[in-house]
Formats: structure tokens, sequence, C-alpha cells
């Protein structure tokens, strides 16, 4: 039974609208890559060596939301969420661990706290990427690419883990 709804971004529409809705799109596809499986499934690794997992992809998600909205955008100073100085790729370890359905509510709480951040906001605000100023136009490229790129591991993930396939 499916229950994220995943609506497709309209053919015509002004920058702003295309841009909430082509990053909400692939947001949703992530969520769909993951509906239905169990937690071992989900932190079911591709192939070896790799220890890329579902799970990891949401947490990693869950933090590029939090980096670049709640960070680089808005300077709210927010910790990373899973991982360190000593572990940069954290997000991917340490899977048999963690909470999946938290993880799931984290990813969800930093994607509507990114939504909140943006309301209202040109898309010609600046946030700061280390020395330089970044627009939220750029952001929003950003995210939508960062998305894509992982939503395609996802659907070998998933491919691998029961047969499905789909965009």
């Amino acid at each position: 039974m499916t229950t994220t709804q995943r609506i497709d971004p309209p053919l015509v529409a002004d920058e702003r609208t295309m841009l909430d809705t082509w990053l909400d799109f692939h947001r949703s596809t992530l969520a769909l890559k993951c509906e239905g499986l169990n937690d071992e499934q989900l932190r079911e690794a591709s192939v070896p060596p790799s220890e890329l997992t579902l799970l990891g992809l949401v947490r990693h998600m869950a933090e590029v939301e939090r980096s670049w909205f709640r960070n680089r955008l808005a300077a709210e100073g927010a910790k990373p969420l899973y991982y360190t100085d000593q572990d940069e790729d954290g997000d991917f370890h340490n899977i048999g661990l963690a909470d999946t359905a938290g993880t799931f509510a984290t990813w969800q709480a930093e994607i509507e706290h990114a939504r909140g951040l943006v309301q209202g906001r040109s898309l010609d605000d600046l946030g700061q990427l280390r020395d330089a100023s970044v627009s939220l136009r750029w952001i929003y490229v950003h995210m939508i690419e960062e998305y894509a790129r992982h939503n395609g591991h996802a659907d070998l993930l998933r491919e691998r883990i029961d047969g499905a396939t789909g965009d």
C-alpha cells in the first residue's frame, strides 16, 4: 500500500513554483523508494565493500537539508546529526544501530523546517558557502541535483532488495 503522494511538477509555471515542485517531487521519490520495506531491508547495503543503504541515504538527505537551509541560508549554526569531524560520512555508517522511524521523522522535520525557512524569501536572497555568497536559487538547484543523484542510487538499491523498479 502506497502512502507517499508524489505530484508531478507542472509543465508550465513561474520559476519559484517550478523549483519548489521539483524539489518536493524528488523528496517524495526518495520516500517512495523506501516505502514498504522493513528495517532490515532499509539497512541492506548495495554490494560489498559499499556501505550505501536506503537508510543511509535518508540520513544523508536529512543532513543535506539541514546544512543547506539551516546553516548556509539561515546561518542557524545547527550541529550535524549523524556525522562528525572524525567520521565525515557518519550519515552512511553505523546503520545497524540507527533508529529507522526516528531517522525518517528527522528527515521529514528537516524538510518542514526548510520549507519554513524559504517561505517569503526571494530566490535572490543570499546565504554563505565558506567565504562566498550563494543565492537561494542556487541552493534550490543544488538540492534538486543532490536528490536526483541519490534517487538514482535509491533506484538501484531498491531493485537489488526486492526487484522493484520504476521512477
